[in-house]
């Protein structure tokens, strides 16, 4: 049989195992509650952004597709929100639950500490009269017994005095986790109450969309024409665009040739291709812009993305098809347009209504910055990552102000959501 020591241990040990376990779950949640909040943070920031952006929209302007783009953005991002606030409740319900086990477990490993500490009380109270600790010693047969019998009080009052901290320990440790069980319920109390009122917010939002939607719908054959004229217009800035490009690359490969001429010795490049041959820096740039796939900053600090890259029908005037070669990115007047990553500055351009346009080679990439009022920068001038080039100019025919941005590999245009970094 085992007895009542063992009995006692085993219970320890048991409470043990639960609280490490409760404890390590705890730490798991802990870390992703980390990430839930970092992603709560970030939408709440892009939907106080859009808001402001739709409030001077709609003061200024009638009803328009930038309009009805950032009210879809605004519900999208609303909806995100609501999916991470479940979320975070749901943790939250499962931290609680964990830490009222644990708290239960603590409570047990008090109940059987101070049974045990009781008992010994008992025992040590009950004897001290049959024999005390000085005829204990003075009885040993020898010296070395009385050294045994000495060492056996000290660490008897040892493990009495060891009880009693563990004790007084355990009696903090619940106290702690009964105050970390009332401030996870405050907590999930604030996060319904968020939820709540995002519920009616985007309620809100979805009943303004459908309002905007009737007036576009009258206005349609209107907003075809308009979105048929950007698309001519941004189809002549791409042409601008590649033929300033093949320009720089014509240019750049006349002075290669000439460089390497030796007298009655034919040049081995031919400087009216418009293939780049790229020098040992600019191929180091061109890999490590590589590398910064998804990590690369905006162009804009603050901004709400209102088109797609790629071919697709307009959400709102189905009639038309759009091709867009980059993003569209709607900010606030005198926003600060930034390069993305070190590089050269390759062209400049003036597309009078449309706005300027900075062109900035990466090694093999290339980035695009159309819609400028003002330019920072010079032709051949050297930028680094997140340096100001301009500022953002006015819609043409619009209050609103936006920037599009493009990234290409030589000639290839490639979804810069791919490669910008979530905000």
């Amino acid at each position: 049989m085992l007895s009542s020591n063992n009995i006692s241990n085993m219970r320890l040990l048991k409470c043990f195992f639960l609280v490490l376990y409760t404890t390590l779950s705890l730490h798991c949640s802990a870390q992703t509650s980390d990430q839930l909040k970092a992603n709560k943070k970030k939408l709440e920031s892009e939907i106080a952004d859009t808001k402001r952006l739709l409030k001077e929209t709609q003061k200024k302007e009638n009803t328009s597709l930038q309009q009805i783009s950032l009210l879809r953005k605004q519900i999208s991002n609303r909806e995100k929100l609501i999916t991470e606030l479940n979320t975070q409740i749901y943790n939250y319900d499962v931290e609680l639950d964990l830490n009222l086990i644990l708290s239960k477990n603590l409570d047990k490993k008090l109940e059987y500490m101070k049974a045990d500490y009781e008992r010994v009380v008992y025992l040590a109270f009950k004897n001290r009269r049959i024999i005390d600790k000085i005829t204990f010693l003075l009885s040993a047969d020898d010296f070395s017994q009385m050294y045994r019998r000495l060492k056996l009080y000290s660490i008897f009052s040892e493990n009495v005095k060891h009880q009693a901290e563990e004790i007084k320990n355990t009696q903090y440790e619940i106290g702690k986790k009964n105050a970390e069980i009332l401030s996870i319920k405050e907590t999930k109390l604030t996060l319904l109450e968020g939820k709540e009122s995002e519920i009616k917010s985007l309620e809100k939002d979805k009943t303004s969309k459908a309002k905007t939607l009737d007036e576009l719908k009258k206005k349609e054959k209107q907003l075809a024409n308009e979105l048929l004229t950007k698309q001519t217009k941004q189809k002549e800035i791409e042409n601008a665009i590649k033929k300033a490009i093949e320009q720089e690359i014509l240019a750049a490969n006349k002075k290669k040739a000439e460089q390497n001429k030796t007298p009655g010795a034919a040049s081995t490049k031919n400087p009216s291709s418009t293939v780049l041959e790229y020098t040992p820096e600019e191929k180091i740039t061109g890999t490590s812009f590589a590398n910064n796939q998804s990590k690369l900053p905006w162009p804009v600090v603050k901004g709400t993305t209102i088109t797609s890259f790629g071919k697709y029908k307009n959400p709102d005037v189905p009639s038309v098809t759009m091709e867009s070669k980059g993003i569209d990115i709607m900010v606030e007047p005198n926003t600060q347009v930034r390069s993305v990553f070190d590089g050269v500055v390759y062209g400049l351009l003036d597309m009078g209504s449309v706005g300027k346009v900075v062109i900035i080679r990466h090694g093999e990439y290339i980035t695009v910055y159309q819609g400028l009022a003002t330019v920072s920068v010079k032709k051949g001038d050297k930028v680094t990552i997140k340096q100001n080039i301009g500022t953002v100019g006015r819609t043409m025919g619009r209050s609103t102000y936006e920037l599009h941005f493009e990234i290409l590999k030589e000639f290839t245009h490639l979804d810069p959501n791919a490669w910008l970094s979530q905000k």
